[in-house]
């Protein structure tokens, strides 16, 4: 959404981002910040409102509805919420997400999917009204990306090209699952010396070092903690793994391509098959397999594929580009008073 901002002001709009925890709306909650988001709207008056995440999503329909003010609402879904429900079920009060989607989402006057397969699961949830469902993948490549790829990395593993280093990025939480990245590894190091740094900070800290420890992988592998500057680790990699039991986008897959470096994943629900198109710019291997996953790791270090061919890939989801089709999208929309 950052970058989103960043590409609209480029083109001369005017952006105000709203954020819980920066903007002082007083609340601790999203939901909470209705009325507040509600008073904003009727001041500013703003040419659409843009809104990420199921509660945010929630909060600025009901806050344009009190507004009563002609403003386009355009709710983005980022990830396969089908998937994700499935893996980690809703629990208390949230368990009326469901309800609360497909009573209020098709209010929205459009709805950016940022993946295909986001928007045909969120379709198995919500009726969405026809023609208000777009596919808008996410804004990755910034101009400023290969600048921040050459800056120098401060780990001597990416200091030397051997043996080569494999790269997993993302929350130590369990949709990520390392588990299974760190286990693909251990089969791959019995083939060929090679090391595997994970960039990122979670709760699964302790049991992915458990899985280290009993797999007797301390020499090779590492939880690197979090990297304010990804992209110069990545292009320092021989390949980035995204090993996810699902996915709105996959957005580290974008970011490794940019940097010219080989990536693997797993063909989860939803996003990576479309970023790869299916295998031609990366393997896919299937969710949890970590046998196949090493064999997909193996292949890109004995066929990697040419870093140009996978920079150009990358340029489809540049923030200039994406930038404009929100644009077009927004150019489009007419609007009623609530």
């Amino acid at each position: 959404m950052l970058n989103l901002a960043r590409g609209l002001v480029s083109r001369g709009c005017a952006v105000d981002l709203l954020v819980r925890r920066l903007v002082e709306f007083g609340t601790r909650g999203v939901l909470r910040a209705v009325p507040s988001l509600a008073k904003y709207i009727r001041g500013a008056h703003p040419r659409a409102v843009i809104s990420a995440m199921e509660h945010a999503n929630l909060a600025a329909l009901w806050a344009a509805q009190l507004a009563r003010v002609a403003v386009p609402i355009i709710l983005t879904v980022h990830v396969d919420l089908p998937a994700c429900w499935a893996r980690d079920p809703l629990r208390g009060v949230s368990r009326m997400l469901p309800w609360l989607l497909r009573r209020y989402y098709p209010r929205a006057h459009a709805i950016v999917a940022v993946s295909h397969g986001a928007g045909e699961a969120l379709n198995r949830v919500v009726a969405v009204p026809h023609g208000r469902l777009h596919v808008i993948h996410n804004p990755i490549v910034t101009p400023e990306l290969s600048r921040q790829a050459s800056h120098p990395v401060p780990h001597p593993w990416l200091n030397t090209s051997e043996p080569p280093v494999f790269l997993g990025v993302g929350r130590l939480v369990p949709q990520k699952d390392f588990a299974t990245l760190i286990r693909a590894f251990a089969r791959l190091r019995r083939v060929v010396p090679a090391k595997l740094l994970i960039l990122g900070e979670g709760p699964e800290r302790v049991r992915l070092n458990t899985v280290i420890r009993d797999l007797h992988l301390e020499a090779d592998v590492e939880l690197g903690g979090f990297a304010p500057d990804p992209y110069a680790y990545m292009r320092r990699a021989a390949g980035v793994v995204l090993s996810s039991r699902y996915e709105g986008f996959g957005n580290v897959l974008v970011e490794a391509m940019a940097c010219g470096t080989p990536v693997v994943s797993t063909d989860c629900p939803s996003g990576p098959s479309e970023i790869l198109e299916g295998g031609r710019y990366g393997p896919l291997a299937p969710v949890g397999d970590d046998g196949r996953l090493a064999d997909a790791m193996l292949s890109v270090l004995r066929h990697p594929i040419d870093s140009g061919e996978l920079r150009a890939r990358s340029a489809a989801f540049s923030v200039d580009l994406i930038a404009d089709q929100y644009l077009s999208l927004i150019a489009g929309l007419q609007v009623q008073v609530p």
